[in-house]
């Protein structure tokens, strides 16, 4: 009786060459191993006489050993009988193997298996296959409380496609060209079963993967390759060893703490602490690809896990800071220590050692409870630190953002991060944002904090793939944090893990979380921790020894309590985590010594001239061109410097002296009000040329940068902060399009700007550009809210700095006034005291933030120029020595700047200004003769404030009024502040102190200004003529 497979070849009568040549490798009969084992026959002697009583024999013996046991076949016969019994024809498997055997095909198993397969179920199959790619994530296994119950998923279902139970162990082949992973054409033939068992463990596991969004197949493909392996990945039992110790130095920890420190708020890990393990195979990783610095922004959720777990901060001084100890004093001379912040607001640094013996430094930034503020800072500092290390590729810088997941879906700031992730001169290379998602906001369920299925699906929106994976899997958390750090290495852009996990105490560890989510504590209450659920997987399978187990246990628990017993003794220390760019630079307390800001002459006309010139083939606009000889016409004469050239000379001359200039922000690169214009484009190419780019020979790629940014005030804010506190050496720039804008970066001024120095010990010398001054514009245009920043000035306004007069004429009698205070406020009024005070801002050994009410009309006032001389290292002044920035000018009938000048006795008032008002009132003067009566003075620093400058002008005009003078409402602008300061003033030099200084200006309102043209006019004329009224 012959076998089936001899019966239906039979009618063809062709046995496959390339199943002919080979040999049966197991005999399973003693007739079959008595017989002598018949000799290959060629394809091309088969033909159709291949049947002979040899060949029969032996394709029934095959026969018999694979109906006894399949295995027992070499797979190519087990997959030619399989096929001929879910009904291949003989025909068709003879065929399959000569398309093998002449190369057509490189599969002849493919080949079979295609030639079974209608065009409809490849085409349902395909389908079946991109319904798991796009939404197997809806039906993963991400809720570690399981309590997150979704509908079923009707596309997940084979039955949707038209596949049936007896098509189950029907082999199916899923290639397609140019595609990877599961439909990669080299994959080889699997049943339905096997495609479905793989699908579902790749995406409905416990990893949810988002990603066919992006509209890049070489994207998508690259992630297929790793994402649909033909086989599931396992760790070796040395890296499931090194996961186990990582997540028990994570869970015990905050164990720890929470014996120790049991009504401590602490904002513990509890329910996520896989992010640790998962984060140090990415820093392991990243580093292994290139990263030797990670820069690491996150809000206080897990933040003392991370600082002792991830940056290696001495589990010593983490516990004495519980302790609430106060750092020891620093070293020569240096006592400050400013105000200190909560524990789990601080940064450090540290070089960690990775597993594979590289090092990688590691900046964890110090942040408020603001949620997200610090994303944009954390990647402005990477963005510095790719231009000081020369990073041009962006692949040795890292950002790590750490995010909640009520603020990454709530928090607009997200959005601006993300946005301004592929801008040229903001780019970072690719961020690597960590979501630790407790499936709560504080007491908010994500039903009513996000109208999307994620909290991460904003991420989309700029085609970042999407990584959603169960907390309780340390293993799959590893995994992707892995791909993370691979993805983000080659692709250089963003990616997005969403850690799904718990809070398994409240907001913070005193907070009652039963209140508002009583089903999920309930299971949070049974749930086992993450290292019991891997403890308890290692032990089940058997890859890990419960003594080993239980070995790790013992040794954490020891060097945490070891720990806390030094900690008693522990003497922190200020901390010191800036860079070694820092090295030098003075705190508070120390005395800084002043430096004069003029510049050589020759070396003004050198710049002058190399950034007023245009290459000979560029055509620059007819009106471009005019303002750039007007430029040029300017330094010949050393006449009419104006406010464009001014900021000009100030960027080019810092440059030469081999500092970074960096100016950001909406429309800077032309000018809101068009009077800049780095950056000129020719009329004819559409081509761009900088001039400042080409100050001197030689000069460093971007080491002056003008971008105009997005249509951001808070995000960019942050950016350019972030990139200050990288490297003293660069003058950094933000400048507002209209200065009010800049309240919609209020929370950067608030929480980093103005009083990070005393939180954080951390200085930054970062100008900000706020235009300001009435002009009829409305409401919105006219005010940068100059008192707002006024308020933030930490300054006592009846406490009077201590004046050395013998150092009067070099500017060294204020010791550190300047110093002591945590910002600066200036109102400039020439174009040369603008030139001085950019340049002050990094000819001085300390760093402090300068808030600056830019001017709009004096742009181009014709009495706004300032010549070139006052931009020069000699003083005109009398005794003066060095050219300094001037805190207050001097009326045009003084001019002696000496501590105790000679009295001005006839002046019967003094009007004291600030800003673009000063030229009104002086043309006002002028028109009405009083320029012998009424004196005006302008303070350029409004904070910290000139006391003894004024004191000076209280004791030139001894028998003048005062009164202060503003555009601004009463109860805005500086007048609020100026009030105490100068009754201080006067007391110190003798006079009689009013009870309030008399006032000229608009009366307080509501809004900063009337949007009527004419009720404009008469406020601003009625305010000016009272000022100089000396009857009013």
């Amino acid at each position: 009786m012959l076998s089936t497979a001899v019966r239906r070849l039979g009618r063809r009568g062709r046995l496959p060459g390339a199943l002919a040549l080979l040999r049966p490798l197991h005999a399973s009969s003693q007739a079959l191993a008595s017989a002598a084992e018949p000799e290959p026959v060629p394809l091309s002697k088969l033909k159709d006489q291949f049947l002979n009583a040899t060949s029969s024999t032996y394709l029934e013996e095959l026969e018999e050993r694979y109906r006894s046991n399949p295995k027992s076949v070499d797979k190519s016969w087990a997959s030619f009988f399989h096929s001929m019994d879910m009904g291949v024809s003989a025909e068709t498997v003879a065929e399959a193997y000569d398309k093998f055997e002449r190369g057509e095909v490189s599969s002849p198993l493919t080949a079979a298996a295609i030639s079974n397969q209608t065009i409809q179920e490849s085409m349902r199959l395909l389908l079946m296959v991109r319904a798991f790619q796009v939404m197997g994530h809806y039906a993963s296994t991400l809720d570690p409380l399981g309590i997150d119950k979704r509908p079923a998923v009707k596309e997940l279902d084979p039955a949707y496609y038209g596949f049936t139970e007896q098509d189950l162990d029907r082999e199916f082949y899923l290639g397609t060209w140019n595609m990877e992973g599961f439909m990669a054409e080299g994959r080889q033939v699997r049943t339905l079963r096997e495609i479905l068992a793989r699908l579902r463990e790749t995406y409905c596991g416990s990893i949810g993967y988002e990603y066919m969004h992006i509209p890049d197949s070489e994207r998508c493909n690259w992630l297929r390759a790793r994402i649909e392996t033909a086989e599931k990945v396992e760790y070796s039992q040395e890296e499931k060893l090194r996961i186990l110790d990582r997540l028990s130095w994570s869970e015990m920890f905050e164990s720890f703490l929470a014996n120790k420190y049991t009504a401590a708020k602490r904002f513990g890990l509890e329910g996520c602490e896989s992010l640790i393990p998962g984060m140090k195979a990415l820093i392991d990783l990243a580093a292994d690809m290139g990263v030797e610095s990670v820069v690491i922004g996150m809000p206080h959720r897990g933040r003392l896990n991370v600082l002792a777990n991830v940056m290696r901060k001495p589990m010593e001084q983490v516990f004495s800071e519980f302790a609430g100890r106060k750092p020891v004093k620093g070293v020569e001379g240096d006592t400050y220590m400013g105000s200190g912040d909560v524990k789990y607001h601080l940064g450090t640094s540290y070089d960690r050692p990775t597993i594979s013996g590289k090092r990688v430094h590691m900046s964890l930034l110090a942040n408020p409870s603001h949620l997200e503020a610090v994303n944009t800072v954390c990647m402005g500092k990477v963005r510095a630190k790719q231009y000081y290390s020369d990073d041009h590729n962006r692949t040795r810088n890292m950002p790590i953002l750490l995010h909640g997941d009520g603020a990454f879906a709530g928090q607009g700031i997200v959005y601006e991060a993300l946005d301004m992730s592929q801008l040229p001169d903001y780019t970072v290379g690719g961020t690597i944002h960590l979501v630790v998602n407790n499936q709560v906001a504080f007491t908010t369920d994500p039903k009513k904090s996000r109208s999307s299925p994620y909290c991460t699906d904003v991420a989309k929106a700029l085609n970042c793939p999407v990584f959603h994976v169960n907390a309780d899997d340390a293993e799959a958390v590893v995994r992707v944090f892995e791909l993370a750090a691979e993805w983000r290495q080659t692709f250089h852009g963003d990616v997005v893990i969403d850690l799904i996990g718990y809070r398994r105490y409240g907001h913070n560890e005193i907070d009652e979380p039963m209140f508002t989510q009583p089903i999920m504590y309930q299971a949070i209450k049974r749930h086992k921790n993450a290292l019991q659920v891997y403890q308890d997987k290692l032990l089940k399978e058997g890859s890990v020894p419960k003594e080993q187990v239980r070995g790790i246990s013992d040794k954490v628990q020891k060097l945490l309590h070891d720990a806390f017993n030094h900690a008693k003794d522990y003497k922190p220390k200020k901390g010191d985590w800036l860079s070694s760019y820092w090295a030098g630079f003075m705190s508070p307390h120390q005395h800084s010594r002043i430096r004069n800001t003029g510049v050589p002459m020759d070396l003004l006309k050198e710049v002058g001239y190399a950034v007023t010139k245009l290459p000979e083939e560029f055509t620059p606009h007819r009106q471009i061109a005019k303002v750039y000889e007007a430029r040029r016409n300017m330094i010949e004469t050393g006449e009419g410097i104006d406010w464009g050239m001014a900021e000009a000379l100030a960027f080019g001359t810092l440059l030469a002296e081999g500092n970074h200039v960096r100016l950001s922000g909406q429309d800077v690169e032309r000018g809101t009000f068009s009077h800049r214009h780095a950056v000129v484009h020719d009329q004819k190419k559409g081509e761009a040329y900088t001039p400042l780019e080409h100050v001197f020979h030689g000069q460093r790629p971007k080491q002056f940068t003008v971008s105009n940014s997005s249509l951001s005030e808070y995000g960019v804010l942050g950016f350019e902060l972030g990139y200050s506190i990288e490297n003293p050496n660069a003058l950094v720039i933000w400048e507002a399009q209209f200065g009010d804008f800049a309240n919609g970066a209020q929370i950067i001024f608030d929480q980093f700007l103005s009083s990070g120095e005393a939180k954080w010990l951390r200085q930054s010398g970062l100008t900000v550009l706020l235009p300001h001054g009435y002009d009829g514009q409305g409401p919105e245009h006219s005010s940068a809210r100059l008192e707002r920043f006024l308020q933030m000035a930490d300054e006592d306004p009846y406490k009077l700095p201590t004046i050395d007069e013998s150092k009067w004429f070099i500017g060294g009698h204020l010791g550190s006034q300047i110093q002591s205070v945590n910002w600066q406020i200036v109102n400039c009024t020439t174009p040369a005291n603008y030139f001085h005070v950019l340049r002050r801002q990094l000819h001085r050994q300390f760093r402090k933030p300068l808030v600056m009410m830019a001017p709009k009309n004096l742009l181009r006032h014709p009495a706004a120029k300032s010549p070139l001389a006052d931009f020069a290292e000699q003083a005109r002044d009398k005794d003066i020595q060095g050219v300094r920035f001037k805190r207050l000018i001097m009326d045009e009938s003084s001019t002696d700047r000496s501590f105790d000048p000679p009295t001005q006795e006839d002046f019967k008032r003094v009007v004291l200004c600030s800003g673009k008002v000063y030229y009104e009132l002086a043309a006002e003067r002028a028109k009405q003769g009083k320029q012998g009566e009424v004196a005006i003075l302008r303070l350029e620093q409004l904070a910290p404030f000139p006391f003894d400058l004024v004191m000076r002008e209280m004791r030139r005009f001894p028998n003048a009024e005062v009164v202060w003078a503003q555009e601004e409402p009463m109860n805005m602008g500086a007048y609020l502040h100026v009030q105490p300061r100068l009754q201080r003033s006067m007391e110190a030099t003798g006079r009689e102190v009013p009870l309030r200084i008399k006032y000229s200006g608009r009366p307080s309102m509501a809004s900063t200004a009337t949007g009527f043209g004419e009720v404009h006019a008469q406020e601003q004329a009625d305010l000016i003529n009272n000022a100089l009224d000396v009857t009013f």
